[in-house]
């Protein structure tokens, strides 16, 4: 007697480009989903960063540099390079464009860094959409999908606006993408990530120290007391953090999926998020000030 069973994912003849490859999440995905069969475009912005992957001789891995998404100029060279070698290994389209790139910086809103923000913004709203627009005759070519690595950011959390304020507007975007986009069955995925161990990640108390250095005194000193006691509970939050690897598999999944979630969660205290989120906005502010 035959059964009907679902038929087996395979991740050969799978192109997925990976922004931000040059460590953390995006290194650890790039690794993950070429070691499983993806042949992955791994993109970052330094040679030094390209050379980095080249040595590791992964068959399926495909360094591309530089995409620096504050510079949409290259973007045309880097989708050029996607689409030829894809059709030169047989592959039809693009099945999957990983969101990664991105990185922030800690500061009261009152200390922050506006040239930095600014950078930010272009890097991780801007350019990542025009990185988008770019991808999408492929994706539509391949019947894929796209995956964004955001945090929880539905909630405010002081001294992270530069990453959270970003994941806010990341949230609007890939949900309304996922609307848009269903005409062609193309869709939208949020991996959202709570504490991940990873090296900006691991800089909590020299990022403090830099930034009370850096701002005038006299602003410096309104915040020095708390945030000095934040980064001492984030120095204890740090030691718990979810290695990148567990993003990885969590992205493969979403992949691999027939019909993938709209939102993962992974990662430190990432249901404590979730939950924080879940609430009447009044409520979680209040919740937040009592802790702050």
């Amino acid at each position: 007697m035959t059964t009907n069973q679902p038929k087996r994912f395979q991740a050969q003849g799978k192109s997925v480009l990976v922004t931000g490859c040059s460590s953390g999440i995006g290194r650890a995905t790039a690794l993950h989903l070429a070691r499983q069969g993806f042949s992955v475009f791994a993109s970052v912005r330094r040679e030094a960063d390209a050379e980095s992957l080249r040595k590791l001789q992964e068959p399926n891995l495909i360094p591309i540099c530089p995409l620096d998404l504050t510079k949409p100029e290259q973007i045309p060279s880097v989708m050029a390079t996607v689409a030829a070698e894809s059709e030169r290994r047989g592959q039809n389209g693009l099945y999957a464009l990983v969101n990664n790139a991105g990185a922030g910086s800690i500061a009261p809103i009152e200390l922050l860094d506006l040239d930095g923000f600014r950078m930010e913004l272009e890097a991780r709203l801007v350019g990542t959409i025009a990185l988008v627009q770019a991808c999408l005759p492929l994706l539509r070519k391949a019947a894929g999908r796209i995956v964004w690595v955001t945090t929880p950011a539905i909630i405010p959390t002081p001294y992270v606006t530069s990453i959270h304020a970003c994941d806010f507007a990341v949230n609007c975007i890939a949900r309304t993408l996922d609307i848009e986009l269903k005409p062609w069955n193309i869709p939208v995925s949020m991996v959202r990530c709570g504490g991940i161990r990873t090296r900006a990640g691991m800089n909590t108390l020299p990022a403090i120290a830099a930034l009370l250095d850096q701002a005038p005194s006299d602003r410096a000193a309104l915040y020095r007391s708390a945030l000095q006691a934040w980064g001492r509970e984030m120095a204890a939050f740090d030691q718990k953090r979810t290695e990148p690897e567990a993003v990885a598999g969590l992205i493969h999944r979403a992949l691999a999926a027939r019909s993938p979630g709209r939102r993962y969660a992974v990662g430190h205290m990432a249901g404590a998020a979730g939950f924080l989120e879940s609430l009447p906005q009044p409520l979680a502010d209040w919740i937040l000030k009592k802790r702050f």
